[in-house]
């Protein structure tokens, strides 16, 4: 039965979308995965999607997935470039990853305009600006 299965709660994992400030030209927008556990994370699979609506026509983007293999503690790897075309939508990570034999997935999801300048905050892990997943 689904009641019985055991969902272990998922800390110190969280995503960020960061930005790279190119003088003169558009800034660059990229999401990481954050691993701030005193251990490894492995096997580390990563679904990517857009979905929601602009001028009451539904959208979607591709779903994208990601193999991130061993994700070392206290650091940080890049998932996938985000344009910033798509910040109007859901922009949805569903995260599944191992510690040792037990797994554990989370689904993070950055709702539509909330990747904006008010947001930005100094990610020290990435030593970058962008929006911190909460």
């Amino acid at each position: 039965m689904m009641k019985d299965i055991e969902k272990p709660e998922v800390k110190n994992v969280t995503l960020a979308v960061a930005r790279k400030r190119d003088i003169g030209l558009q800034d660059e927008w990229k999401v990481y995965l954050i691993n701030n556990n005193d251990f490894p994370i492995e096997n580390t699979l990563v679904a990517s999607k857009g979905y929601g609506e602009k001028d009451g026509e539904q959208q979607r983007t591709s779903i994208l997935r990601h193999y991130l293999d061993t994700i070392a503690e206290n650091s940080a790897v890049l998932i996938e470039p985000i344009d910033p075309s798509v910040f109007h939508l859901n922009n949805e990570y569903w995260v599944s990853y191992y510690i040792g034999r037990q797994i554990f997935d989370k689904r993070f999801v950055f709702v539509p305009d909330t990747i904006r300048e008010e947001n930005i905050t100094f990610i020290k892990e990435l030593e970058m600006e962008g929006v911190l997943h909460s």
